[in-house]
This record gives structure tokens, sequence and C-alpha cells, in this order.
């Protein structure tokens, strides 16, 4: 598949979701998308865009790595955090990498990994669970804007991963994302160990199989070698993130 600039050509990209058999709903899918190219493309021809260096999923994990150990050594650079890249980034974004994390406000994703104004497409649910929304999210980062990594964010202590590992009943909706976690606990309901914290591993990787199984496309991305899914675990005490799948 062609990319220009980082993103999915429009023609390839409605071949790869099959116009031919599908028909409209294709077609819609690929109107989408065209749009969603057209909004974050189209920009002045005076604008000081720098278009970035293509990324492998590999060095894109690293890169993040890298960030982070600047982050727990206290040596953050705050990169891509001037007022030229607030100007770059306001008519076009190249993500190098997705971020799916927990809402928990105590792990955003930019300062833990020392990263900057459009490096990361951040998408963030408590318990870091997959929903329509999230794969729908994860599927623009990679075929439109031309991320090359996911990464699965669990943490240490998670609000989520506790209510479902003691399963007591909930108020309101929170009950709807603690059930989407239920199936990761239940996977190391019988290890030894500190069980929140078994069960906050097991849902990352429970979540990272989820996202593979869910969606088509990020499916084909990965077995053709464009996109790569990890998922990590965040220490809330040390600041470290610790690849677990």
């Amino acid at each position: 598949m062609s990319r220009i600039n980082g993103f999915v050509g429009r023609r390839e990209l409605l071949k790869w979701l099959g116009v031919g058999g599908t028909g409209v709903a294709a077609t819609a899918a690929g109107s989408v998308i065209l749009n969603a190219q057209q909004a974050v493309a189209q920009k002045p021809s005076t604008a000081p865009v720098q278009k970035p260096q293509p990324v492998t999923p590999d060095a894109a994990l690293k890169r993040l790595l890298e960030g982070n150990k600047r982050f727990i050594q206290e040596k953050r650079q705050n990169p891509n955090q001037s007022q030229l890249r607030l100007q770059e980034t306001a008519v076009a974004q190249y993500p190098f990498a997705a971020i799916l994390g927990c809402a928990d406000s105590r792990v955003p994703a930019e300062i833990v990994f020392d990263q900057g104004l459009g490096d990361l497409f951040v998408v963030r649910l408590a318990g870091n669970v997959i929903s329509p929304t999230a794969v729908g999210s994860l599927e623009f980062a990679t075929a439109v804007l031309g991320s090359q990594l996911i990464v699965v964010l669990g943490h240490e202590r998670c609000g989520a991963v506790s209510a479902a590992v003691k399963g007591d009943p909930l108020p309101g909706r929170i009950g709807t994302f603690v059930e989407d976690i239920k199936p990761a606990v239940a996977r190391v309901k019988n290890k030894s160990g500190d069980p929140v914290d078994n069960a906050v591993v097991a849902n990352v990787q429970y979540q990272v199989e989820l996202l593979q199984e869910t969606s088509i496309m990020l499916a084909q991305m990965i077995a053709e070698g464009k996109l790569k899914v990890v998922g990590g675990r965040y220490d809330l005490d040390t600041g470290e993130v610790r690849i677990v799948t």
C-alpha cells in the first residue's frame, strides 16, 4: 500500500477495504478516510510544515523507551514544544506512535515518554480497554496518520483492574469497562503473587490480543510488517514503562 507524506493513498485504501465486494459500505468508508485525509493533510503553501523522517515500528518503540528513560532520570528534553512546533502541528500531524492508555491522571503519555506536540496519538479509557471507538481511533492513527506502533499501556495499582478483581457491583456505567477486564482477571485467578498486579499485566496482554483480533485493518498491517502492537506496564512509583508482550 502506497503512502503519500505518511498517509495511505485513497485508491489503495479503497481497494484494501474491498469496494468491489462490499459496495456502498466500502465506498462510504473510503469517503470517510478521504475526508479525514483532507482534514489533516491540507495546509497553506506558506505553512512551516516539516515532514518527518520515516520511522519503523522498532525505531518508534526505541524512541518511546529512550524518552521514558529520560523521564525516570529527570533528564527530560521536552521536545517539540516550541512555538514553531505549535505552528507546524496546527496544519498537519504525523504522530510516530499511538497509545491506548488508561484515563488515570497519573499516566499522561506525552510526559512519561518525554514527547511533544504531534508526536503521539493518544486514546485514553479507564482500564485501557478495547472498545469500538478505541479501535476506530487507532485505525485512523495508523491507516490515515501513518503511525507504525501502537502501545497498550496499563499501570500499577489500576483502579479499574482492582474493581474487576474485587467483582463488587458498581453504580452507573462504571461496570461497563470493568466487565471488559474480567476475562483477563480470570486468566490469572490462581496465580501466585499480588492479584491486582497480576491482573494489570494480564489485562494489557488480553487487550493487545483483542485489538488484533477485532480489527482486520490492523491485523493486515501487522502481517505486512507495517505495524507493531505491544503492551506495557507503567510503574507509578518509579515512572518506568516495562514491555510485557
